[in-house]
């Protein structure tokens, strides 16, 4: 069945088979906001509030299906066109999170 074209452009966690409220997504969604960095298990942990003993499974899952890469003990997402609209979206929603739309001061 056809979906239409602004759900197909709004859910790409949907569409890499990884559902809004798993650990999975947690971690892709604070990576791609921050795409421009890597991060250690414990940092990506502690921001994204997963247990101790789930982060490593999360990151080799991941992994596992080309969605982050790492290089001794850091982490990044993938540069990836699957991943392209996910990280668009991410850095947009938390750009516009904090936009300064009345001219006041954070």
């Amino acid at each position: 069945m056809p979906i239409e074209i602004n759900e197909f452009e709004t859910q790409p966690g949907e569409l890499l088979g990884i559902d809004e409220d798993t650990q999975a997504y947690k971690v892709l969604e604070f990576l791609a906001e921050n795409s421009d960095k890597a991060f250690t298990p414990k940092e990506i942990r502690k921001e994204t509030g997963i247990k101790k003993g789930s982060i490593g499974t999360v990151l080799s899952r991941l992994e596992g299906q080309n969605l982050v890469r790492h290089k001794g003990k850091y982490w990044a997402i993938v540069e990836d066109d699957r991943l392209a609209s996910f990280t668009a979206m991410t850095q947009g929603s938390s750009a516009s999170v904090n936009d300064d739309y009345f001219g006041e001061n954070k």
